[in-house]
């Protein structure tokens, strides 16, 4: 049920092992909920069931996906995930430049060094996240690359039964934002090739970014000390260049918008197919906010916090296009990069509506 690390191409520029992070990552990860096996079982069906029907109704909803086929999603467990998390990652770097390493046994030994240094820190990041990712479609993953759906069993049940709603509901719900994410990258031909070569120009940037931050440091510092960034984004934004920046814009719109996009259409496929879905929003909401002291710190130190800030956002323009325009009128998002809402538009949907429909 795990990915085969073999097909991770090895030739990535980013000096990390791979192997090793997914190792470190599969040990570290708490093990899940206590199930019997028949409890297993009916949750795996339920899950595969659930990616089955839930596409065909966000297709019904949106209109997105009319005759294409529907894979199979993946039910996996934990150590599961990372490893299909690893798979993918190191797919989606696999252009990337990375710094030139130095040449000799010093600079072999300072590069195997900094791989191991990097495997560990992604093994242990990966580690947080795979006990809390209910599902995630990966777009460069499985075969050919050609996209997969994964949906991790152990956290399903953990957050179903945290939340006290009911389970065929609740998987239902998971597997419509999945499916929604699935339906975005294969209904949208353009959008695999157009995500991945923004990645690729913001990752190669880092060693002008690293470089050029040294450079404005003293800028820098003295901007956070007039005004205290509210997030971690906020100072990496701050310590990019004008040419990284302008990527990031359009990364963060990008992902802002299918977050939102997903976001809408789990809850307005409506009660006629997951009849607790109103219950379900409002506890998710409240679980999503809330969290122990030290997993709230974690959360901001990992920028999930800024995840959580991308759900609601995004939410909230998709919600308002759809109220002007409709669902039609929203698919017109679709239609080329050039119809993406600009980062300033998220918080200003009108501006959108305005420069696409006129």
């Amino acid at each position: 049920m795990a990915a085969d690390l073999t097909s991770v191409p090895r030739g990535t520029g980013l000096p990390v092992d791979w192997d090793l992070a997914a190792a470190t990552g599969a040990r570290l990860v708490p093990a899940g909920p206590v199930v019997t096996p028949e409890q297993a079982a009916a949750e795996v069906s339920r899950l595969r069931e659930g990616a089955r029907a839930g596409e065909q109704h966000v297709r019904d909803l949106t209109g997105l996906g009319a005759g294409l086929p529907v894979p199979e999603a993946m039910v996996v467990d934990r150590p599961g995930w990372i490893r299909s998390a690893v798979d993918g990652i190191a797919a989606l770097l696999g252009d990337v430049p990375g710094p030139r390493a130095p040449e000799g046994l010093v600079g072999d030994a300072l590069g195997r060094v900094t791989r191991s240094a990097s495997g560990l820190q992604m093994g242990t990041l990966l580690a947080f996240l795979g006990s809390r990712v209910l599902g995630q479609y990966d777009p460069f993953g499985g075969e050919d690359r050609a996209g997969r759906l994964l949906l991790v069993a152990p956290n399903v049940v953990a957050a179903q039964r945290a939340l006290d709603v009911d389970a065929q509901d609740f998987a239902l719900w998971v597997c419509l934002h999945e499916a929604t994410h699935r339906l975005q990258f294969t209904a949208v031909d353009w959008l695999r090739d157009h995500f991945r070569a923004e990645v690729a120009t913001f990752a190669g940037g880092f060693d002008r970014t690293a470089s050029g931050a040294v450079d404005r440091l003293p800028e820098v510092l003295r901007a956070v000390r007039r005004d205290p960034p509210r997030d971690g984004l906020a100072l990496v934004e701050a310590l990019q260049g004008p040419e990284q920046r302008a990527v990031l814009d359009r990364l963060l719109a990008l992902t802002t918008l299918l977050e939102g996009h997903a976001e809408h259409v789990m809850d307005a496929v409506g009660p006629e197919v997951v009849p607790s879905v109103a219950s379900i929003r409002a506890r998710f909401t409240q679980r999503r906010r809330g969290g122990s002291l030290v997993d709230r710190v974690l959360r901001t130190l990992l920028g999930v916090d800024a995840k959580i800030k991308q759900y609601e956002q995004g939410r909230v323009f998709v919600d308002q296009v759809v109220d002007v325009v409709g669902l039609s009128g929203l698919n017109a998002v679709w239609t080329s990069p050039d119809t993406l809402p600009r980062r300033a538009e998220i918080t200003d949907p009108a501006a959108w509506v305005a420069r696409v429909h006129g």
